[in-house]
This record gives structure tokens, sequence and C-alpha cells, in this order.
């Protein structure tokens, strides 16, 4: 089975059980502070978890894209990826336990469907503790279905809950199935979640039940919710029986780009494995959030950060195999004929992902040479005072500061008679990883989406700019972006020049007088087609028929979004632009506040 066709076949079987099938949302989350892209396929339907209402119903199904650099340096294994796909079912205070476990082993096991053997699936639930019992709902169903006892394992908080998206809120337990890959078990306490490979996980079922208090408790919730997940590629690697998810047709493509460029094989050996496979991911990654219709480009913060360090960290990789500069061309060239008609945002913007990768390659090649550089004073310095090794906190600094690779200090060091301290540089590394590690985890536990009462001020503020910016400056201003916490908003919208100070008034002044009109904000429920032929804003879907809320204010503007919004524009306050700059090539951003008039 290709992933066309478990895509296919996926949101089929849950469109025959009464789902409606949502576009995926954009890799660059609107209104969120706390996540540079969207992590996971539950990611954009947060505030209809939360309770509410969307306008396609309360059983959904998608195809998300999806960015996660937690574990970047994982990446070059046979599983770990940056960017992947990820299918999802969700019920909002719609069914529950019984129905989500019981289309998932139908769908996973069924001759119909995915056809997998039962007697080698495996499953994991909560065990329960202190404050929360065992999920034994859940294991009464698996074994109903005809699971073994013996092939349920219940795991603590960490291996099978899903948190709140903050301190509190919605939360539950889940049961999660992986495949028994028939490869001998690592040691007697082997089990579902062990690292070894022997269990390879393919789908998950979050039951968020609870509500975590203030005070550290769990209440049972009104409103019980389902969110499922079952990747794409990983998926198919099982059903196509590839030991690793470069093996399927998603990836060989690339990976036969990289050896035609390189004149290497993927399985050459192992450190020819592991470059092959971070160039691919990474270049696939980086294709995908230059294609995003709010993509970004390489920069030194934000999401720009990110997708700089992945394109360097792939040029650093291809250069061990003899890439020559410029490759990125031809291998994001056939990412894009690969996926384009899945994804046809990257044919629509092929020219701008290739002009930033060759341009980003083209940058690093220049950083490399002064790391080259700052080496050289380095050792010139140690030979003075006759040293001979270089130490890891220099190496690492010349890896983090300057992107400068330890193989590159390692073999000029070579070249001299000198050598590196890999072991302190390991240390330097791991200390930097634990402290990023930290930062991520606490970027996605800070709360997605929120909404206060001063956020969603400010979100609907963003409405009366958008369409400001279009009157003063021109409809080419398209939102490329939205950040936005209880005390100002950030917006970036699409602009080849700074803004005059004149022109920054004037958009000052007509949000400012269209909130001194009190106007009413209404909203609707309407098709994409319906959406678009009233002249709504929006990044719109290919899917005509798709339902969206659409927010009207008063006879001012129109568009396309989920929400949360104030009744009136009234309650707004005085709004005030107190900063204006560039944020990429392009792209302008606003920083803006609501003060008290």
């Amino acid at each position: 089975m290709t992933a066309d066709e478990l895509r296919s076949m996926y949101l089929g079987f849950f469109k025959e059980k009464g789902h409606s099938v949502i576009s995926g949302a954009s890799l660059i989350p609107e209104n969120d502070p706390t996540v540079l892209f969207t992590t996971a396929g539950m990611h954009p339907l947060v505030p209809y978890l939360l309770g509410e209402t969307h306008p396609a119903g309360t059983r959904l199904c998608d195809c998300q894209k999806c960015i996660r650099t937690g574990d970047i340096d994982s990446v070059g294994d046979s599983t770990h990826l940056t960017f992947f796909e990820m299918l999802g079912n969700w019920s909002l205070g719609d069914y529950f336990k019984e129905e989500a476990i019981t289309w998932s082993y139908e769908f996973l096991t069924s001759q119909q469907y995915l056809g997998f053997d039962a007697g080698k699936l495996f499953i994991s639930v909560f065990e329960g503790n202190e404050t929360v019992p065992m999920d034994e709902e859940s294991i009464g169903i698996w074994q109903k279905l005809g699971i073994p006892r013996e092939h349920i394992v219940a795991l603590p908080m960490e291996d099978n809950w899903w948190g709140p998206a903050g301190e509190t809120g919605p939360c539950g337990p889940d049961t999660e199935m992986f495949i028994d890959t028939g490869k001998t078990a690592c040691g007697p306490d082997c089990r579902p979640g062990c690292s070894c490979g022997k269990f390879f996980e393919i789908w998950n079922d979050v039951f968020m039940q609870y509500r975590k208090t203030a005070e550290g408790t769990y209440e049972p919730l009104s409103q019980q919710n389902v969110d499922t997940g079952m990747g794409v590629e990983r998926t198919i690697a099982m059903l196509q029986g590839k030991p690793s998810v470069f093996g399927t047709e998603l990836f060989t493509p690339i990976t036969n780009a990289i050896s035609d460029g390189c004149g290497r094989h993927m399985d050459q050996d192992d450190a020819t494995g592991h470059a092959f496979r971070v160039v691919a991911d990474h270049i696939r990654s980086s294709v995908f959030v230059l294609g995003d219709p709010r993509g970004v480009v390489p920069s030194n913060l934000g999401q720009g950060y990110v997708l700089r360090r992945l394109i360097r960290r792939a040029v650093r990789y291809a250069l061990q195999l003899g890439l020559e500069t410029g490759f990125s061309k031809n291998i994001a060239e056939t990412i894009v004929d690969t996926y384009k008609h899945a994804y046809p945002e990257l044919e629509t913007n092929r020219d701008r992902i290739l002009g930033e990768l060759i341009a980003e390659e083209k940058r690093f090649e220049k950083t490399l040479n002064r790391g080259t550089l700052e080496l050289d004073k380095v050792l010139e310095n140690m030979l003075k005072h006759n040293q001979t090794m270089v130490s890891g906190r220099v190496a690492f600094r010349l890896f983090d500061t300057y992107g400068f690779p330890l193989e590159f200090t390692e073999e000029i060091c070579s070249e001299r008679g000198l050598s590196v301290d890999r072991k302190g540089f390991d240390k330097a590394f791991a200390k930097h990883r634990e402290l990023s590690k930290k930062g991520a985890d606490k970027a996605f536990k800070g709360g997605l989406q929120d909404h206060s009462e001063a956020t969603t001020r400010l979100h609907s503020a963003t409405h009366l700019l958008h369409k400001a910016l279009r009157m003063v400056l021109g409809d080419h201003v398209e939102q490329k972006g939205s950040n936005i916490t209880a005390d100002r908003l950030r917006f970036d919208f699409s602009h080849p020049a700074r803004m005059t100070d004149e022109e920054k008034q004037r958009v000052e002044d007509i949000v400012n007088e269209t909130i001194q009109k009190d106007l009413p904000v209404s909203m609707q429920v309407m098709t994409v087609g319906e959406a678009r032929t009233n002249g709504a804003m929006a990044l719109f879907s290919d899917k005509y028929d798709e339902q969206v809320k659409v927010y009207t204010i008063g006879d001012f503007s129109m568009e396309v979004c989920g929400g949360p919004h104030v009744e009136r524009t009234g309650e707004l306050g005085r709004f005030r632009i107190k900063k204006e700059g560039s944020s990429s090539a392009g792209v302008r951003r606003i920083r803006a506040v609501l003060e008290t008039p």
C-alpha cells in the first residue's frame, strides 16, 4: 500500500463512520505564541477540543502536516523524522472509547483495510496512579475484540497520558497500538514502548475525560473527546515490510537524487546511510516549510531559525557525502514532484522553495569559511603554547557559534598532528541538547490558544488591522502569520517595503475609527466556495464544500477564522502600532497593543 492509498483509505473509512473530512492546517500556527510549528494533528483543533463549536460538526478526520524538532539529533535512524504526516480522527463530545478502539482495531486488522495480523498487535494503556484509576475500560474493550491480556501492558503517566495544554485543562489517558516486528527482545523487560525496535508504534487513541485543576486534582469532564493519530510514514513502512521509513516510495526518489549527486548508495555503510537520511529528512522538511501558504524563510529568529538550522545541518551532511554546492536544488525538485499532487502548494511555491534553499546554501558556505578562519586562530595559539588537543568546549563553540562541524575540526587538527577532546565536546553538546529540550517541552506545555478576554480582544483587532493594511497598502497584502499574547499582537503580512509614518498613521486611524463605530461582530457557517464568493479573506483550501466559520465586522471586513472574538468593536479600546519592521524577505511585521481609551 502506498501513502496515497493509505491517506485515501483512512479518510474514506472514517467518512463512512460519519466523520467530516476537513483540510489540514498550515505548518505555521495561527495566533499561538507557545509553539513555532504545528506539532501534531490535534494542535489546530485545540479550541474545539476545549469546547468551541466546529463548523463541520462533532466527528472530524484529516491528514495534517507536522514539524517536530525536539529530537532533531535522533534523525538519521530508521524512524525519526522532523516533518511527518499525521492521519487523525476526532470526536468532540460525541463517541468515546468503545467506538474509537473498535474502529482502530477494525481499520488495522480487517482485510478490507490494512490487514495486519491481530496476533502481532500489542497494546499499552494507562496503569493509573494515586489520583486517577487504571484505564480498565480500555483493557476490557481490547479483550472483547480478541486481544489477549498478555498483549496488553499498563504503563505510567509519562507513557500513556495526554496532559493539558497548559498547567490546567482537559487531559486523559491514551491507548497506543504497536506491531511486533519479530525482532528479538532486548531483555526480560522488553515491552511496547521499548526503544529497541521490537515493538513499532502505529496508532494512538487519546481519551480526554478529565480536567486538571489548579490544585493538581483531576475532575471528570462533562464533554469527553477523542483525539487519535496515525503516522503516514511509519504505517506504510510497516505495510510494505520496510525496516526503515526511508525505504518507502516517499523517500526513495529523494535518496536516489542524493545518490545521483554523490555517486554513493544509502546502504554503503552506517555513516553514509546516516548522512543520506539526515539530508533527505531535512531538505524534505525545509521544502514543506518554505512551500507552506504561510511559509517562512531562513532567519535568526523563531521559525526562520529552525528552518536555517535544518538547511545548514543538511549541508553539513551533504559535504560528508561529497555533494557539491547547489545540491539542494535537484533534491528539492524531486520532493516537489513527489508530493505536489497531495500538496499543490509546493508546486505553487516552487520558485520560492528553490531560491531560498540555494541562497541559504551560499550563506552557509561563507559561514564555514569564517569557522575555518576562527579554527586557524585557535590552532595558531595552541602551537605557541605547545598544546596538542583542542578542548571540547572550544570545539563545541565552533560548532554552535559558527555551525562548524566537529568532523571538520577533527580533520584539520589531524592534518596538523593535533587532536580534539571528543568527550568534552559530547559533554558540552549533551548539556546544550538538554537545555534545548527543556525549552521545547516548556513551549509545548505553555497553554495553546489562550481564550482570555485580553487575547480575544487582540485577536479581533487583527481582523481590523488586516483589512486596514489592505485599504492603505493594496490588495497584495496577505496575512503571513500572527502571534498573540495577553499583552500585544504581532502580525506578519506580505509587503515589499517599509511602511511610511503616514501609512502607519492611516492604518491606526482606520482601525480606531472602526472601533469607535462599535460595529457588531457576527459569525456564519458557510462553505469555502460561499466564503470566496462573498469576498471573505482567508488562506483557502481546495475543498469548496468544506464548512468554515466566517466572521463579519459590520460592513468593514469579512474573514474566515476559528475565533474567539468580541461581540462589538467598541469593546477593544484604542489601537496603537508600537513597531513596524522586516520579518523576512517580502514580509513585514507589526507589533501593536490595545490601550484603555
